[in-house]
């Protein structure tokens, strides 16, 4: 079971990024994926969720949109609107609670596998 998050850079303010997660080892249907980041000096902190099993979806920031490709069963972090203090390392996260509850969660215990993260920084 391995995540891999991609897609992070440098990017201005009020740009967009699009991060990217592909699991392998599972389908996206049947794991909730979750978006976490950490800033330095800062801790892990959610930023959205999606239940892969009912497709409920859950945001810390308005300005982000999780979005899936089920042919490719990679999940997508549409990020807009992007300002300084968005700059962290992503992490995306899997959980396998997904069949067994409604929604999904932004807490780190609820996820047994971690990908390598991606650094997204907001910078003029």
């Amino acid at each position: 079971v391995q995540l891999q998050a991609s897609g992070g850079g440098l990017v201005q303010p009020g740009g967009s990024l699009r991060l990217s997660c592909a699991p392998s080892g599972f389908t996206l249907g049947d794991i909730a994926i979750a978006w976490f980041r950490q800033a330095p000096g800062k801790g892990r902190e959610g930023v959205s969720c999606i239940n892969g099993n009912d497709n409920s979806t859950h945001y810390k920031e308005g300005r982000f949109t999780i979005s899936r490709d089920n042919a490719k069963n990679t999940l997508y972090l549409q990020m807009n609107s992007l300002k300084p203090e968005d700059t962290a390392v992503y992490y995306c996260a899997a959980g396998s609670y997904a069949p067994l509850m409604t929604g999904c969660y932004l807490t780190p215990g609820w996820y047994e596998h971690w990908g390598q993260g991606t650094q997204v920084t907001v910078s003029s």
